[in-house]
């Protein structure tokens, strides 16, 4: 895949607006509690009219206005820079070398790259999945939960198969077993055996407590188990792994494909899910789809579901993708979804547009 222009398409301009987005459903986990969508907006200007647009995701308010700030900087280093992503991308971690790829600065690089690839799919008139060897398919997708409790959850279940989507997933990690396992056995009854449900841990759990509750879900047909345990403890995922029959899951926070390449070499999961924004944009993507592909294992998506439909169009490994319409509000056209899947908008770039009058409401 050949990505570079000649010199004379270059990056003009870089700016970021941090907004706090109010969400329909907080994010509840067995570890907190996501009560908005804390996002940093990059347009990336170049000499020849194309403007690519990005968001990172901060998790807390606390940390726009240092992502914001870290998102200028870095983008002040890629003013006068050919639009070449991946050269891009290796002038950045050569920058940042010393300082290391990590936290804010992952997140603002990542963001930036994702913004420079949306401007060189418009600047070629293709839809991003067309500009990386792809074509436009309909993705499936996941209906994504939260820890809602019997009431809301069963309520969010029904809609989610009023919209047609044969696949849900739910954070579980209450204070017994006893809760976990109603609550699953409550959807259980609204979505039938024929729905994929999914559970998520949010990294709530002892090795040794994740194995006893994985246990006791064996029976209740569940599709994966996300995050059982610390991330980070990739021995003991494999541990939990070697003694439960349910699929393990994780990835959404890999900083980077060389996290992945640790977590897969030890045996630490079945399946995988990056976050666009924490893998490396659009370009750290790609290497973690050659991971997935070497190492056999399905990939699904976290979050960014604007971008994550065209990169899972071109993962051969890809499994499904995350509906979480964190941006939404203010997007100009959010992400369409019918009979629980989406297909990449046919224009130019990866869909990405402002409702700026949303965007000054919300701005921090």
């Amino acid at each position: 895949m050949n990505t570079s222009l000649d010199s004379s398409l270059l990056i003009t301009d870089v700016q970021a607006r941090a907004v706090n987005v109010p969400l329909e459903h907080p994010v509840r986990t067995s570890v907190g509690v996501v009560a908005s969508a804390p996002l940093v907006l990059i347009d990336l200007y170049t000499n020849q009219g194309a403007v690519g647009h990005a968001y990172v995701f901060t998790y807390t308010p606390l940390a726009l206005r240092a992502t914001r700030r870290m998102l200028l900087t870095l983008g002040g280093v890629l003013k006068g820079q050919p639009l070449a992503p991946i050269d891009l991308d290796q002038l950045l971690a050569q920058r940042l070398r010393l300082l290391g790829r990590t936290g804010i600065a992952l997140m603002a690089s990542a963001g930036l790259d994702m913004a420079a690839w949306d401007a060189l799919a418009k600047t070629r008139g293709v839809p991003l999945v067309e500009l990386l060897g792809g074509t436009r398919r309909a993705i499936e997708a996941y209906d994504s939960h939260s820890m809602d409790g019997r009431e809301l959850g069963v309520a969010r279940a029904e809609l989610a198969m009023d919209q047609g989507f044969r696949a849900i997933k739910t954070k579980v990690g209450y204070a017994t077993l006893a809760e976990d396992l109603g609550v699953v056995r409550a959807l259980r009854g609204v979505i039938g055996d024929d729905t994929q449900l999914l559970v998520d841990y949010n990294q709530g759990l002892s090795a040794t407590e994740a194995v006893r509750r994985i246990r006791a879900l064996e029976d209740e047909g569940i599709g994966w188990v996300e995050e059982p345990t610390l991330q980070e403890d990739y021995a003991g995922h494999a541990r939990i792994r070697e003694r439960v029959r349910l699929p393990i899951q994780m990835g959404e926070n890999w900083c980077g494909p060389d996290e992945m390449a640790k977590a897969l070499r030890a045996g630490a999961c079945d399946l995988a899910m990056p976050d666009a924004m924490k893998i490396g944009g659009v370009t750290g993507w790609l290497r973690a789809a050659a991971l997935a592909q070497s190492h056999g294992v399905p990939m699904s998506s976290h979050i960014f579901q604007e971008v994550s439909v065209h990169l899972l169009a071109v993962t051969p490994t890809r499994h499904l993708l995350e509906r979480m319409d964190l941006a939404a509000p203010v997007l100009a056209q959010p992400l369409a979804f019918a009979n629980g899947r989406a297909i990449a908008p046919a224009q130019p770039g990866t869909g990405i547009a402002w409702n700026e009058e949303a965007v000054r409401e919300f701005l921090v």
